[in-house]
């Protein structure tokens, strides 16, 4: 499998820790792994014995087994024979033989000597150890040295002005979760560290608040991420702590090893696939963190349900099934926070109240799959969905009813020629607004009045593009994050091309005296220099790996 990044969030500027910390593997660290791990262990062993009790059931057949040994028996007749003749055939005695002692050839060889005998592992009894690496002679590069610990605290130094863009990616056949560093003022992106992944990531939620993080207080700001992957757990990390072994908390049925054992008795050691109220029971396709109520986070699976999480608990505070197919979307409103806007594989995009499990949600249409949904950033009554089709619907959801067929979109866009795979809209602009397709190209728009008209659109050569965002802050807001299934992510400074500048001229910020006049510049990270030494990068002007794309007007031509 090649490389490929699946989806990618940025985290806004002040939420990190300026100094991550270590990871430690205490001991209390070490139980609550072995609780969690023990648990998947168990239902590893279930599998493995179910498979091994549906083979045997499987080759159990009376009838021609007898058959079988009957033919076996007149085979080992004739082998037997076969074999008898080929000894006679042999002598052993044989001049051409003799030199050759077939006769002793199985018996083991002493060799007379002084020498020590050597076992498996080696002389491992005759060797020396000290109970402390300090009092090694033979090791001279001692622990806790303060200049390698100062030199290891600044290159992990992540500063006030820097924002945190999260890639989920696969490698081969190695996930993980890519935390990349842009330094906007200096055009410079590089991997900070990354997280390992029990599967192929298909979505990444950044998230406010701790979970599952002892000693602190549970409504307090923090830098978390929640990842949905192929399996249907829902794994938060704290992207605060480098080199975690295990996330912090996991939501779903692997979360809870007391449930888990407790479910297996009463179900005889038998797992369900069956969508339930408590945990999904396939892929997360969709993830969505509550701003104003931090503590509540919403998933959508191919199971057909939505789940609503207890961040606090990490439990599932309800369960919600009004979708008919795989759910692949989520969005929070903005100002009525407990609206959730879901779109799905049934052609369908549900606004409901997430405290009226109840009633019918509004629903409206579309001519095919639903790809992703967003509300308008900058008027809340109106939201976006985006289609298999290349299509982009725009509706009022103060006319949206409970049948879905009778729906009308305000103005749809035809796009892309393939299916919108990401779009976003920029939270600090009005009307700007971002596309992605699998036909491998990012197009920007710029909505108005009368409807959406195109501004640019670019080939990154990033593949099939599958994450397109803007920055979160003010000061990146012309910043778009470009990744796809080549398994590159890109930033690309919008308000360097001209057709943007003309455009959203009021808004783009001026440029700074001694700024090089570069057209789409494009910050990305160069694996050649990443793999190279420093002073390579060095003599290609760049740091830290960070290669800035200057494209002119023959490779790219304007719209």
């Amino acid at each position: 499998m090649s490389s490929m990044i699946t989806s990618a969030a940025w985290v806004p500027r002040g939420f990190a820790a300026p100094f991550p910390t270590k990871y430690q593997f205490d001991e209390d660290e070490f139980e609550r792994i072995a609780e969690l791990a023990k648990l998947q262990l168990d239902d590893a062993k279930e599998d493995l014995e179910e498979a091994l009790e549906a083979e045997k059931e499987a080759s159990e057949a009376p009838a021609e087994k007898k058959k079988s040994s009957k033919k076996s028996g007149v085979a080992t007749k004739a082998d037997d024979d076969d074999d008898a003749e080929m000894a006679q055939e042999i002598n052993v005695d044989d001049d051409d033989l003799k030199e050759y002692d077939l006769e002793h050839y199985d018996d083991d060889d002493e060799d007379e000597g002084e020498g020590q005998q050597m076992g498996m592992f080696g002389n491992i009894k005759s060797l020396a150890y000290y109970e402390s690496n300090k009092d090694d002679p033979y090791i001279t590069l001692k622990e806790g040295g303060g200049e390698n610990e100062d030199e290891d605290r600044e290159e992990l130094q992540i500063l006030a002005t820097d924002n945190l863009l999260l890639a989920a990616k696969v490698e081969d056949e190695l996930a993980h979760l890519e935390v990349y560093v842009y330094e906007d003022s200096a055009d410079n992106l590089y991997v900070h560290h990354d997280i390992m992944l029990p599967a192929i990531p298909l979505c990444v939620e950044w998230l406010d608040i701790p979970v599952g993080k002892a000693g602190v207080d549970k409504d307090s700001t923090a830098n978390f991420v929640a990842v949905g992957t192929f399996d249907p757990d829902i794994e938060i990390w704290d992207l605060d702590t480098v080199d975690s072994l295990y996330p912090n908390a996991i939501l779903g049925q692997g979360g809870n090893a007391e449930e888990g054992k407790k479910k297996k008795k009463k179900e005889k050691k038998k797992k369900s696939k069956k969508a339930n109220d408590e945990y999904h029971v396939d892929a997360v396709l969709s993830l969505a963190a509550n701003r104003k109520h931090r503590n509540l986070l919403a998933s959508a699976s191919a199971d057909k349900t939505i789940k609503l999480w207890d961040l606090h608990t990490t439990k599932c505070a309800k369960s919600y099934s009004y979708h008919t197919d795989k759910v692949c979307s989520l969005a929070w409103h903005a100002v009525e926070s407990t609206v959730l806007l879901s779109g799905s594989y049934d052609r369908t995009v549900a606004a409901a109240d997430m405290r009226a499990p109840d009633a019918q949600p509004k629903r409206v249409g579309v001519e095919s799959d639903v790809e992703n949904v967003r509300w308008d950033p900058h008027d809340p009554n109106y939201f976006f969905v985006s289609t298999e089709n290349g299509l982009i619907h725009y509706f009022d959801v103060r006319n949206a009813g409970t049948d879905p067929s009778a729906s009308k979109s305000v103005w749809k866009l035809q796009a892309h020629d393939e299916s919108v795979s990401s779009f976003d809209l920029n939270p600090v602009i009005p009307g700007f607004m971002a596309t992605g397709s699998a036909d491998k190209t990012v197009k920007l728009w710029t909505i108005g009045p009368e409807g959406p008209a195109m501004v640019i659109s670019r080939d990154f050569d990033v593949g099939n593009v599958f994450a397109t965002t803007f920055g979160p802050d003010p000061e990146v807001a012309f910043r778009l994050a470009v990744a796809g299934s080549k398994g590159t992510v890109s930033v690309w400074d919008t308000s360097t091309n001209a057709a943007v500048r003309k455009t959203f001229g009021s808004r783009v910020p001026a440029r700074k005296e001694g700024e090089d006049n570069v057209e789409d510049r494009l910050v990305g990270v160069d694996e050649l220099q990443e793999s190279s030494s420093e002073d390579d990068e060095d003599e290609d002007g760049n740091e830290d790996g960070a290669a800035v794309d200057k494209e002119d007007g023959d490779s790219m031509d304007e719209d």
